[in-house]
């Protein structure tokens, strides 16, 4: 594990360089650092969505095993060949899809983000994870030492905070908002 940090400011980023995790220094606005301040603020959109949600909430675990994963993943990118995500994490989010979509309609409108303050919560999470899929493909596409798994997840990671805000939207009688074409 890394050092700790003891001492907040450094001032080693005050040229606007960053140290990534095997200690080389990147410009800030490197790909790979954009890769993982993204996954960074995807995973502060995650908190924010917890946060909003009752501790007791049946989301809530599952919600802080991807913060976890969330933090893997930017370990990885800021580390190159760097691996800590595993497939087992990827077939975590597809059963829980799968076992959230069961008692959903199904889809015959786009769907607007809203419905609750929660659900409109998860979609932003939703929108900053796709964000964050574009940045890991383009850092992918730059270097060959991105493996596949971070797009898969971030894939499913995407899939499960849909149809999590389709269920939040339902809870305590709330509804989804759909896109109307003849509005």
């Amino acid at each position: 594990m890394g050092n700790r940090l003891s001492k907040i400011y450094t001032r080693t980023g005050d040229d606007g360089t960053t140290g990534l995790g095997d200690g080389s220094r990147v410009a800030k606005d490197d790909l790979r650092v954009e890769a993982f301040g993204t996954a960074d603020e995807l995973n502060a959109c995650i908190g924010l969505l917890r946060a909003d949600l009752p501790a007791a909430h049946a989301a809530q675990e599952l919600l802080g095993e991807i913060q976890h994963d969330l933090f893997d993943l930017g370990g990885e990118l800021c580390i190159p060949g760097y691996v800590l995500l595993k497939t087992g994490q990827i077939v975590l989010l597809e059963n829980a899809i799968d076992r959230l979509n069961e008692n959903l309609p199904p889809l015959k409108e786009f769907i607007l983000p809203g419905g609750s303050r929660a659900a409109s919560l998860a979609h932003v999470a939703r929108t900053v994870c796709r964000r964050t899929e574009r940045r890991v493909h383009t850092l992918a596409q730059a270097e060959d030492n991105i493996g596949a798994l971070p797009l898969q997840y971030l894939n499913r990671l995407s899939d499960y905070l849909f149809v999590l805000a389709r269920v939040l939207a339902r809870e305590d009688g709330g509804t989804e908002v759909l896109w109307s074409r003849q509005r």
